[in-house]
């Protein structure tokens, strides 16, 4: 005979910070003249949606023309989409006037306004434009609503490195038989 009262004693359940790692270090990154502080993982999370937590090499490529093209951001305002980390978004606050940051995922939120407040510091004096982050996953009509009644200006620049768009072969086979 099973005692059942024995059995769920030996189950372990796991909730999704288990497979959550936050071990960020504090990194440095130079882009030309100008050196950039984050907080970021070295790795992979088990997570595949928690991809923002690292830098990825096409922002390191979109930071390198950036900061050799600084011109074209001077003034300007921007939003980034899948903004990770946000490295991409923190050099350009040494030019723009006003960045918003999106990324779709709380985890990633959470560092990435941590690094907002890192670099937005009274310490950091080459930090100038407005920066600010949002949750923005694409095609949620709420959140581009509020987005667009928050800056009704809208954006004169908008970024992303390092995105894409997964589409299943059930969607790409009724959307292009229209």
């Amino acid at each position: 005979m099973v005692n059942h009262e024995e059995e769920e004693e030996d189950i372990v359940w796991l909730d999704g910070s288990f497979f959550i790692n936050d071990n960020y270090q504090l990194t440095s990154f130079t882009f030309g003249s100008h050196v950039l502080q984050l907080y970021c993982l070295h790795s992979a999370s088990t997570d595949f949606d928690l991809t923002g937590q690292l830098v990825w090499p096409g922002a390191m490529l979109l930071n390198d023309y950036l900061s050799k093209n600084a011109e074209m951001l001077q003034g300007c305002s921007m939003i980034e989409l899948g903004s990770g980390v946000g490295i991409t978004g923190m050099l350009c606050s040494r030019f723009c006037r006003q960045i918003l940051l999106t990324d779709h995922n709380e985890e990633v939120l959470k560092i990435l306004r941590r690094n907002i407040e890192l670099n937005v510091s009274s310490e950091n004096p080459s930090c100038c434009a407005a920066l600010e982050a949002e949750k923005l996953e694409w095609g949620n009509s709420d959140q581009i609503n509020r987005i667009l009644h928050k800056y009704p200006g809208g954006f004169e620049l908008i970024l992303g490195a390092d995105i894409y768009i997964l589409i299943t072969a059930s969607q790409f086979f009724f959307s292009s038989n229209l």
